[in-house]
């Protein structure tokens, strides 16, 4: 089978090297790491014939690409415009779970700043604020006081912040508990769930900092077992594919479904209508079965096989530049990554990079995500910090504690069972 990739980042760099096991790859527009792996086009992916178009980004499915490929014939892996409006608009999809009846927080919708002042100057905090419309996963505020989460919505709602993206904002009830996301594959009705897993969105360690499209992730995770899988394919996936489809929208695509481990259950904190990054640089390489085949049964509109996963565990940590992610320094020489490919277990998935003159240089925020496959999170763990640390450009940056957590749990877990 011939498949098409749309996109340019890890995620998409980590799908081609699991397709290409397999399957004739063609990635549009690609990057220098992915152009190793399989043949990389400049062209639009409506101007290349394939038998699978497997869209990476938010942005193209948005902006209608799966529509346009469909009214050609082609089979997509991917939603058309009215169902990536679950990613492209946080009002709508806090309409579509009201209305489905899934776990969420209590939100209101404002676009006037004086409104959503008195919103806020009546509820108690922390209050959560996120931009309307695509914000790169930044559009996201976790105010811990009144002038903080003041000074945060008329930055949004005067455009000043996030342009047009923010002239509408959900202003939603705080949820606490661990967070974990899960990605199904849906072919309108039905849908198969890939393995869990977590990711870490603040800059810096002890969830510091910026917000960020993701510093780093790993799969599985010590609080999230099939039980919780059962539990949200039928509590939440389901519905909001129900209520999708009562809507006239049929969904073929991933739903990322990202959760809160709340006290009362899990509870949706957002859908993305794509795979994560760089929660995908730790589940595709779980996954067993021909990964094609699974998108293929979906874009077809018939899910007939539940993934097979691989037993071990991953973990990615992401190599961000300096000034990430309000302004990222580019064109810095990247050195280390054959040796740090060279660490058992390792995958290098590129995202932000470029060749100048047959030099790979920097070229965006997140850089590279260095990915480790091992049989514990720990030894996955410490794969991932060894390779990590030789890869060198000037500025680089990356999380010390990705998996820190999990692992002292798991360790928790087993002294607690030894002792019995």
């Amino acid at each position: 089978m011939r498949v098409v990739v749309v996109g340019k980042g890890a995620r998409e760099h980590a799908i081609c090297a699991s397709l290409v096991n397999h399957h004739e790859v063609v990635c549009t527009t690609g990057n220098p790491g992915i152009a190793e792996i399989c043949q990389v086009e400049q062209r639009k992916p409506e101007e290349i014939d394939a038998d699978l178009y497997v869209i990476g980004p938010e942005v193209p499915l948005v902006d209608g690409l799966a529509d346009r490929l469909r009214s050609m014939g082609r089979k997509v892996f991917g939603p058309g415009a009215d169902g990536a409006k679950l990613e492209g608009s946080k009002a709508f999809l806090k309409e579509v779970l009201r209305s489905a009846g899934v776990p969420t927080a209590g939100f209101a919708v404002f676009s006037d700043i004086a409104s959503a002042e008195n919103h806020l100057r009546s509820a108690n905090g922390p209050y959560v604020i996120k931009t309307d419309g695509l914000a790169e996963g930044k559009g996201v505020k976790v105010a811990m006081d009144l002038d903080e989460a003041l000074f945060d919505v008329k930055q949004k709602l005067s455009g000043s912040s996030f342009g047009d993206a923010g002239r509408r904002v959900v202003i939603e009830d705080y949820m606490s508990g661990p967070e974990v996301s899960l990605f199904a594959l849906c072919d309108g009705e039905s849908a198969a769930a890939l393995p869990v897993a977590t990711d870490f969105k603040r800059l810096f360690d002890g969830d510091l900092g910026d917000n960020t499209g993701g510093m780093g992730a790993h799969s599985p995770v010590p609080w999230g077992d099939a039980d919780l899988v059962d539990q949200v394919m039928q509590s939440i996936v389901q519905p909001t594919l129900v209520e999708l489809k009562r809507r006239g929208i049929v969904y073929r695509g991933v739903l990322y479904a990202g959760l809160m481990l709340t006290e009362a259950g899990p509870k949706i904190v957002e859908y993305n209508v794509r795979f994560g990054d760089p929660e995908t640089q730790v589940v595709i390489p779980r996954i067993t079965t021909d990964l094609g085949s699974l998108l293929l049964q979906a874009a077809s509109g018939r899910v007939e096989e539940q993934p097979t996963i691989d037993s071990r565990a991953a973990l990615t940590v992401v190599l961000s530049s300096e000034g990430y992610p309000t302004a990222p320094k580019v064109g810095r020489e990247i050195s280390g990554l054959v040796d740090a490919s060279n660490v058992e277990g390792v995958r290098i998935f590129q995202a932000g990079t470029a060749l100048r003159d047959g030099v790979l240089v920097t070229a965006g925020g997140r850089v590279v995500s260095v990915t480790a496959l091992a049989d514990t999170l720990s030894e996955a763990r410490t794969n991932a910090y060894l390779a990590a640390s030789m890869i060198r450009f000037d500025g680089v940056h990356y999380r010390t504690d990705i998996g820190a957590a999990a692992v002292a749990r798991i360790a928790e877990r087993a002294e607690r069972g030894n002792n019995r």
